[in-house]
Parts: C-alpha cells; sequence; structure tokens
C-alpha cells in the first residue's frame, strides 16, 4: 500500500480520538446541535471554511474546471457575493436564537412551512452527503494507486463520516473543522505554484488546451454558455444564502460579534482557496488530459487529486490529498448533522414529542445520522456526476428555501400563504426538471440540462414569483410576527 493512506489513515485516526474526546463534553440537545452557544470567532471561521469548502470544490469545481476552464470560477464567485451578503445578516441569524432554518419559518410562515422546507432540505443535503462519500473514494482509489477501489473508497469515507458525525454532533465538527481547514489553506498555498510549473507554465498550458479553457464564459460548455456560467453563479448564491448549516453555526456562536467577525475572515479564506483549486485544476488537466476521458462522467473531478500524485512534491501531495480527504470528512460531517437536526426538530419534536429527556433526544439524533448516512450512502452508489448532482442538490435548496428564508428576515410584506407558496413551488419545479433529465433523450439534455435551459431559471422564477405575487394577493402578516424579525429600536 501507499504511504499516502497510511498517513490518511493516521490523520483520521487522530480525529477519531479528538472527536471520541470531545463527545465526553455533550450533555444537552443544545450541546449536540449547537455546541452549546459557545463558538468563538476563530473556531468560526474555520468551520465555516470547512463547511462550505467540501468535495463541491475540490471534486466537482475541478470537474468543471476540466470541462470548462477558468470559467469554473463562477461555481465559486455565487458563494463569495453570498458571503458577503450574509456578513449583514449573521448577526441578526444568531441573536433568532434557534436551531433549524425551519424555526425561521415556521415562525414567520406557519407550521406547513417548516414541514415542506425540511423535505426541500433532506432533498438537497442527502444528495450533497452522497457525493461527499463518492469523493472519499476518489482520494483512496487515487492515494492507493487503485488498490484500494472506489466503490470500497466510498464505503470506507461513509463509515468515517457517520462515526465521527455520531459520536460528538457539533462539537467534534466544530473542532475537527479547525485543523481540517489550515490543512486546506495551507494545501493550497503550497501546491498551486508546484503544478504551475510542472504544467510548463500559462504559454504552455494555453496551447495544450482549446482556447474557450482560458475564456471568462467558454462557449464550448453548455447549449447556452452564458445562461450556464450565471446559472452556476446563481445556485451557489442562493444556497450560500440560505444553508442551514451555515445557520447551524450563526446559531452556535458566542455572540453576534463572534459571528459577524468570522464572516469576514471567512470570505477571505473562501475565496483563496476555491480560486486556488480552480487554477490548479486546469493547469494539472492541461497537463494530464490524455490521462483522463471526459466522456466518463466522473473522470474530470479527479484531476487535483492526480495532480497530487504526480505533478507535486510526495510531501506536497500528502498534503493536498489530506486537505481534500479533510473536506470530506468535514462536509460530510456537517450535512449530515444537519439533516438530521432538521428531521429531529422540525419533524419529531414539533409534532411527535416534544417532552423527551435530553439524553433520549442525543441518542436518538445520533441514531438518525446512521439512518441517513446509509441512505446517502446507497445515493451515493448509484451516482454518476458530482458535478450534476451538486448542481442539483444547490438549486433545490437555492431556490425552494433560500427565498422565503431570506425573505422572512428583510422583507415585511411577505406573508405565510406567499412563503409557503414559494418552497412549494420551487421544490416542484425542481424536481420535475430532475426527472426530465433521466427521462428525455440525451441529444435534448445538453450538459445535464433539460432542453438546454439550466434548472435554475424555471426553479428561481416559480419560487420568487410566486412569493412576491401571493404575498401582495394576500393580507399582510400580523404585527405580532413582524415584531419577532424587526423588533422597535
Amino acid at each position: 500500500m501507499s504511504f499516502y493512506l497510511y498517513i490518511i489513515l493516521a490523520y483520521l485516526l487522530v480525529l477519531t480520538g479528538m472527536n471520541f474526546i470531545r463527545a465526553r463534553k455533550i450533555k444537552s440537545q443544545e450541546d449536540y446541535q449547537v455546541a452549546g452557544r459557545s463558538l468563538k470567532w476563530q473556531v468560526m471561521v474555520f468551520t465555516l471554511i470547512c463547511t462550505w469548502i467540501g468535495s463541491g470544490t475540490f471534486i466537482s469545481g475541478a470537474e468543471f474546471a476540466a470541462k470548462a476552464g477558468m470559467s469554473a470560477i463562477w461555481l465559486s464567485a455565487g458563494a463569495w457575493v453570498g458571503i458577503i451578503l450574509i456578513y449583514f445578516l449573521a448577526g441578526k441569524i444568531h441573536n433568532f436564537g434557534q436551531f433549524t432554518i425551519g424555526d425561521i419559518l415556521e415562525v414567520r410562515y406557519g407550521p406547513a412551512a417548516r414541514v415542506f422546507g425540511a423535505i426541500a432540505l433532506i432533498l438537497s443535503f442527502i444528495s450533497i452527503v452522497s457525493y461527499q462519500f463518492v469523493a472519499g473514494g476518489f482520494i483512496l482509489n487515487v492515494a492507493t494507486d487503485g488498490k484500494i477501489s472506489e466503490p470500497v473508497g466510498t464505503l470506507i469515507a461513509a463509515a468515517f463520516v457517520i462515526l465521527f458525525t455520531a459520536v460528538g454532533g457539533m462539537v467534534a465538527i466544530a473542532y475537527t473543522d479547525l485543523p481540517n481547514g489550515i490543512i486546506i489553506v495551507l494545501a493550497c498555498l503550497v501546491a498551486v505554484p508546484f503544478v504551475y510549473f510542472a504544467a510548463g507554465g500559462l504559454q504552455t498550458a494555453q496551447q495544450a488546451l482549446p482556447s474557450g479553457y482560458f475564456s471568462v464564459v467558454n462557449s464550448q460548455f453548455g447549449a447556452h454558455p452564458v445562461l450556464k456560467a450565471v446559472g452556476y453563479f446563481l445556485s451557489t448564491l442562493f444556497l450560500l444564502l440560505g444553508v442551514q448549516s451555515m445557520y447551524q453555526k450563526f446559531f452556535s456562536a458566542k455572540s453576534a460579534k463572534d459571528a459577524r467577525k468570522s464572516v469576514i475572515w471567512w470570505t477571505l479564506g473562501t475565496i483563496f482557496v476555491e480560486s486556488i483549486v480552480v487554477i490548479i485544476a486546469v493547469f494539472a488537466f492541461s497537463k494530464l488530459q490524455n490521462q483522463i476521458d471526459l466522456s466518463i462522467p466522473k473522470a474530470g473531478g479527479k484531476v487535483v487529486l492526480m495532480a497530487a500524485r504526480s505533478l507535486v512534491p510526495a510531501p506536497v501531495g500528502v498534503l493536498l490529498l489530506g486537505a481534500a480527504c479533510a473536506v470530506v470528512i468535514s462536509t460530510g460531517m456537517n450535512y449530515l448533522l444537519s439533516q438530521s437536526t432538521t428531521i429531529m426538530r422540525d419533524i419529531y419534536q414539533r409534532f411527535f414529542k416534544k417532552g423527551t429527556d435530553a439524553k433520549n433526544l442525543v441518542a436518538l439524533q445520533k441514531v438518525l445520522v446512521v439512518v441517513v448516512g446509509i441512505l446517502a450512502f446507497l445515493m451515493a452508489t448509484q451516482l454518476k456526476s458530482v458535478l450534476e448532482t451538486s448542481m442539483f442538490a444547490y438549486t433545490i435548496y437555492g431556490a425552494a428555501i433560500t427565498p422565503a428564508l431570506i425573505a422572512a428576515l428583510i422583507w415585511k410584506r411577505a406573508t405565510k400563504a406567499g412563503g409557503l407558496a414559494s418552497i412549494i413551488s420551487g421544490t416542484i419545479v425542481c424536481v420535475f426538471f430532475f426527472v426530465m433529465t433521466k427521462v428525455l433523450p440525451a441529444s435534448q439534455v445538453p450538459a445535464g440540462d433539460p432542453w438546454g435551459i439550466p434548472l435554475i431559471y424555471p426553479a428561481l422564477i416559480a419560487s420568487i414569483g410566486s412569493l412576491i405575487i401571493v404575498s401582495f394577493l394576500t393580507p399582510k402578516p400580523e404585527a405580532k410576527t413582524i415584531e419577532r424579525f424587526f423588533p422597535a429600536k
């Protein structure tokens, strides 16, 4: 076996020990779900980076870069804008002091909004967790020169993510993210010059790749390249603005000031890491393209991992593979905990059991983590493209939940009927277009888009349109509801 594998496994064992130690401090559901609301901004920064920088960056972003070049930055740029906008809401989110976005949706739009929001979230997050597992399989396969197959690697990754999440909850996640975040930033910083020079520099890469790879928008990618690029931007923007994992972190902050300060450094860290990953992927693909068959949907996602094995010195390669492993573990844990929290609070505790003992609630959520993790693993075994799966996950969440959620926080005129209509219509349109990708002939689904139309456009039109129209056609919300979100100064 490769020494890369031994180092990765040693790191995972260290994390396992850390998680079991941290788990001993969990005394309540609040400790498990939001770390006792005790996280300082220094810890918040790295756990926010690790929540967002997952295999969506290292695998999905790399797959996009291998197919479209530098225009893959559009996928990341939506998150950058979203983080900047979140800065102005971070303190307000923290002060609301709840556990899930369902808590916010119900206060503003009623119990039905909580339920339908939970359904959309579960559909999205189980997809996100599934491709973290697939990415873990990629890493172990590349690290061992194929001795561990992708399916076996996927199983191993799933086992570690499920174990870590079930044992320690948010406490384990936050303090696992601290070393993981440091490794991710350091790996990207060190690796990029080695990959750049191994590829022969900019001029050599430009000669090796089609001209579109260094354009703002690659005219060869998608039926409508500009719509495709902006569609990626909008998908990540709307996911970031409403994603529960981030809100759960803000609920975990020690203070509103810690929440806001963490966002500033989170912004800088995310812009740096995501830009560097795209640069590494493009230059690595220019050198390794003869070894990567893009007709195989998942193949492009391995380009950064392959660079770690063949284009950089071994110590740097270990660091880069370790970073990829770190993002899979951290992001998988974050989204697995978040959806199990949704099931617990937004469905079980809200409608079935309100007075259960705290220890029993924590134990039940640990069981849910395992059950949902197994479902995500089963989905991972059927996954064909990390990029396409991530876009479906981003879009159903961003279109079904984010417009109603942001409106609840900033728009006094949003009504119960308008919010509910937005959530339901966004979900239905996303599911319909996703089904179309499976039933239409391949010629009518260029680059994964039914009839050449990126999913985000019809989904957002339905969601935002119904939110605005229905809100203006129905009576204004009651003053007591508005006061919870817009307190008198």
